[in-house]
């Protein structure tokens, strides 16, 4: 199997899905050998060395997190993104994602080695002198150093400028005394190197590698979790910390950059080991139903455990087919500044800033369906579901962090509109011209009937009108608000909504045409399920906005231009949740 697409077409930028037709995708089944033995080596290292000890891992035994990741380490998990020359694997960014979901099942510890290799590496590898790179990135390729990030605080959260973590260069000039204090550090109690932010002169926002034991550095203990117990969390305090000048990271003052560029990969990177979860979530939650007996019959074979099933397996593929999109226009862009004479880590941190709105998308995408998957798994267990016995329980708690670490949903719904217009406003993505066309549209006679006769004709159609629907709401709220849109929170996350379910809508769309294995395939009726779904779901995200923020005959006609844009040809929904819920079941797992 191929790792490029054959066509030519130019990659679409970042958001220009919005307002450009391309069927080039990067699919799962895209995936060369190499990736699919790096993502079966994951799955096993967790059926061998994480899952039979999940309960000592919850427990926090001391000792043991710190020892899984060394182990981790030694297989080369920690590594696939880093350079070889500084210990790594160097392994493109598929193959790097698919580690992340790969770890994805593994509880706690996929928090743990998330952290690590994510925002505990990734700010030094790509903002840190030569010199901090060979003496911190090698040992936290192997493990032997383990990283964390301390960016939260007690008063600040998704307001991460509003910090007050300060620092002040010495009078010598030597080294920089920190004062303040970090919360919900993920690793923070084992981690050897912190990659911390702190305030230069109560105004500079700067990055500080700070290494345990360094002299006013102490650690709280261990917080109390609902879920993700076994993931070390504790409070990061600074009192007189002297941290030499040579651990600035990155430029005095410029500290923003490296915390708002590395979120970028970390929210894709969280979308990909969301899925992991899901899919574990999904094989035991079917293996369940298949085995319970009521009513002297398997639970599975009953309709409304069958639509479950589904819906869990149809909202999974589909977040991944947009998660592996992304992945791949992320590569592609990094090839592309590579090739342009742009080192490494400018590269990928350029390609992860182009598609930053993706990143969000996903990071909202994969949490929720990642929380609807092991709701449905609690509810198929019933009453054992709420039993500590089960591993769907722990499932059910551990989900529930993902919607708000990474940046909150919230915070991601409203970024994406924002980054949108923002780019709209600087010429980057030409809106205007689309939504003026759709305005026109509005006083238009309708088209009936259709001069394309292709393969799913009618469902690319719907993503069309879909995309219309969304540049009407957007447009008319833009005009209507002009600066203080910003202001209109409710508004702005109607239209994330609209955008999130038309861009994964496409992305299983265009997997599908890829696919080419029939119109009745398995992935052909979760296409068509999501799609119908998700029509009905923007027709009301795009009431409710509309309804804010309109009246009179602005209403109406945007109204009947909704209802126009949001039109699915009927289907029987239920017939296709069966036909997939019956392959679910007579594989005995989720195997798409």
């Amino acid at each position: 199997m191929s790792n490029t697409n054959t066509t030519t077409e130019k990659p679409l930028a970042g958001g220009e899905w919005l307002i450009k037709e391309s069927d080039q995708i990067f699919i799962p089944e895209d995936f060369n050998e190499e990736q699919v033995m790096v993502r079966d080596m994951c799955l096993q290292f967790l059926a061998a060395d994480v899952i039979p000890i999940i309960e000592r891992i919850d427990k926090a035994e001391p000792g043991l997190m710190p020892s899984l990741m060394v182990k981790a380490g030694e297989q080369g998990l920690l590594g696939a993104s880093i350079p070889e020359a500084f210990g790594g694997l160097g392994k493109d960014f598929i193959t790097s994602t698919l580690v992340n979901e790969g770890l994805g099942g593994g509880f706690s510890f996929s928090v743990a080695i998330a952290a690590h290799t994510g925002i505990g590496t990734l700010p030094i590898l790509y903002f840190g002198t030569e010199e901090q790179k060979k003496k911190y990135i090698p040992k936290l390729a192997t493990g032997e150093w383990k990283g964390a990030y301390g960016l939260t605080e007690p008063n600040s959260g998704s307001d991460a400028l509003g910090a007050k973590t300060s620092a002040i260069l010495s009078p010598d000039g030597k080294y920089y005394q920190l004062n303040g204090q970090k919360c919900w550090i993920t690793n923070g109690g084992f981690a050897d190197v912190y990659t911390v932010f702190a305030k230069v002169d109560g105004d500079k926002f700067t990055a500080f590698i700070i290494e345990r034991g360094m002299e006013g550095f102490t650690q709280g203990p261990e917080e109390h979790k609902m879920g993700i117990k076994g993931s070390s969390t504790v409070q990061l305090y600074f009192q007189d910390c002297k941290v030499p000048v040579e651990n600035v990271l990155g430029e005095i003052g410029r500290g923003h950059v490296i915390a708002f560029n590395i979120l970028n990969i970390g929210r894709l990177k969280l979308c990909a080991a969301a899925l992991g979860a899901a899919k574990y979530a999904m094989d035991i939650s079917i293996n369940y139903a298949i085995t319970r007996e009521q009513f002297k019959t398997s639970i599975s074979n009953f309709g409304a455990i069958k639509h479950k099933l589904a819906d869990m397996a149809i909202r999974t593929w589909v977040a991944e087919s947009g998660l592996y999109r992304t992945a791949k226009w992320i590569e592609d862009k990094e090839a592309e500044l590579l090739a342009k004479g742009k080192p490494f880590n400018e590269s990928l941190l350029g390609a992860a800033e182009e598609y930053a709105i993706e990143c969000a998308m996903l990071k909202v995408e994969g949490s929720e369906v990642l929380d609807f998957v092991v709701d449905e798994g609690v509810q198929i267990h019933g009453g054992n579901g709420f039993s500590d016995e089960y591993p769907i329980s722990r499932a059910y708690r551990d989900s529930r962090i993902n919607r708000i670490y990474e940046g909150t949903n919230e915070i991601n719904r409203l970024l994406t509109v924002d980054m949108v217009l923002k780019r709209a406003m600087k010429g980057q993505l030409d809106l205007m011209g689309p939504a003026m066309a759709v305005a026109k549209e509005l006083t238009s006679i309708p088209e009936f009937g259709s001069d394309d006769d292709s393969a799913f004709a009618t469902e690319k159609k719907a993503v069309q009108n879909l995309k219309k629907a969304i540049l009407m709401v957007a447009g008319a709220a833009v005009q209507k608000f002009m600066m203080k849109l910003s202001d209109e929170q409710e508004i702005l996350m109607h239209i994330a909504d609209m955008a999130i379910l038309t861009f994964h809508a496409e992305s299983a769309l265009l997997r599908v045409i890829k696919m080419n294995n029939g119109d009745d395939s398995i992935q052909a009726n979760m296409m068509r399920v999501y799609l119908t779904d998700a029509v009905d779901a923007v027709n009301k995200a795009g009431k409710d906005a509309i309804n804010s923020f309109a009246t009179g005959d602005e209403q109406r006609m945007m109204l009947l231009g909704l209802k126009r844009f949001t039109k699915m040809q009927p289907f029987n929904l239920k017939q296709a949740r069966r036909k997939i819920a019956d392959a679910l079941i007579g594989s005995g797992k989720y195997n798409y």
